[in-house]
């Protein structure tokens, strides 16, 4: 019976902490979806010619980002190791900084 219980905690706890990258690479994808929203609106919002397409850039650029991270999200939810679900939860919060990172510049070269 101990045994079994130690087994069933074990199980729970694998499941928890797939759960929680999950949930950190929804939330990562969720991040990188806004930033690349913001970098649209910022590309959007652009009259000067001279820095339109770079702002075209830097939001098409926030967008695979988000593309990326949103990939990312479904593979942790997918993993069936508790290391594959933490490499797609890192890879989703890599992709979201990315996408915060050509956000940026979206907004700096638009007026």
């Amino acid at each position: 019976m101990t045994i079994n219980k130690a087994l069933l905690a074990l199980a729970l706890g694998v499941a928890l902490a797939a759960c929680s990258n999950a949930e950190q690479a929804d939330s990562a994808a969720q991040g990188a979806a806004d930033a690349a929203a913001d970098a649209q609106i910022a590309a959007d919002e652009t009259t000067d010619p001279a820095v339109a397409d770079t702002a075209q850039i830097a939001a098409d650029d926030a967008a695979a980002a988000a593309d990326a991270a949103a990939d990312a999200a479904a593979d942790a939810a997918a993993a069936t190791t508790h290391e594959g679900a933490e490499h797609a939860a890192d890879a989703a919060e890599h992709a979201e900084k990315a996408a915060e990172d050509a956000a940026d510049a979206a907004e700096e070269v638009a007026p």
